[in-house]
């Protein structure tokens, strides 16, 4: 039987390394570079489960957490210096980038960086929503994004859109 300290090396630390952006209060400042997925999410044993918006599901499997309609993204967080995925299921925030991509003036949001601002807590959370003025993404987030293999359908059968399959579907926005 070989020695504890052989099982693992010994520098090892256990990652805290999350790939998803999750608004914090304050500013969070993130560019998108890929078109959302759009579905519908519920809840199981604390894991999401999401679906296709043709396969909604007819009622929640806990009563007391309503399926939430998402959309689900690669961006760039400026805060965390990388490549995240976000999921949005807050309907004012999807309402404001809808809008904002509908605008003559502002157009594609893949072409402008955005800035969400959380106020609040619990019930009483706010979100603002405001587009920063366009510009070309940066060479380091275009470099950083185009070493991953990020397949957002794995959201859809519990998968990690991280793991390095084989992409299906266009995700790169350059």
């Amino acid at each position: 039987m070989g020695d504890v300290n052989d099982f693992l090396p010994p520098d090892y630390e256990v990652p805290t390394d999350n790939h998803y952006l999750k608004f914090q209060a304050g500013d969070n400042k993130f560019r998108i570079l890929s078109k959302p997925i759009i579905g519908f999410e519920d809840w199981t044993d604390k894991k999401p489960l999401r679906f296709h918006m043709k396969d909604k599901p007819s009622c929640p499997i806990d009563p007391k957490q309503p399926i939430k309609h998402f959309w689900a993204m690669v961006v760039w967080s400026y805060d965390q210096e990388k490549v995240l995925i976000l999921e949005i299921t807050q309907g004012g925030i999807q309402k404001k980038i809808k809008a904002l991509a509908a605008d003559a003036d502002w157009g594609d949001p893949m072409s402008y960086d955005i800035k969400v601002t959380k106020s609040g807590s619990g019930m009483d959370t706010e979100y603002e929503v405001k587009p920063i003025p366009h510009k070309p993404v940066a060479d380091n987030i275009k470099a950083a994004y185009g070493v991953l293999t990020i397949d957002l359908n794995q959201l859809f059968t519990g998968g990690d859109p991280f793991n390095p399959q084989p992409h299906i579907g266009e995700i790169n926005a350059f």
